[in-house]
């Protein structure tokens, strides 16, 4: 599955809500997110209307890696309809 195109900051981490992610802080244009699931992980998300693919794909990857996931896994978990 292709990563999602115009996806913004606050789309990212409402979909990673579903994983169990939460907005801790937010300093300035960018939101800091943590869970507590399969031990403490924090990542920061830039709170822009829409972010560029690499971005997008370095976060996931991030995430992916926390819990122990491939990206295309974590993609197509969070963004199939």
């Amino acid at each position: 599955m292709r990563l999602p195109r115009d996806l913004s900051g606050e789309d990212l981490a409402r979909a990673l809500a579903a994983l169990g992610y939460t907005v801790t802080r937010q300093t300035g244009s960018h939101m800091r997110l943590a869970t507590q699931k399969h031990g403490e992980h924090h990542i920061t998300i830039p709170r822009h209307d829409a972010l560029r693919v690499g971005t997008v794909a370095a976060i996931l990857g991030e995430v992916a890696a926390h819990l122990g996931l491939s990206r295309e896994a974590l993609v197509e978990r969070l963004f199939a309809r």
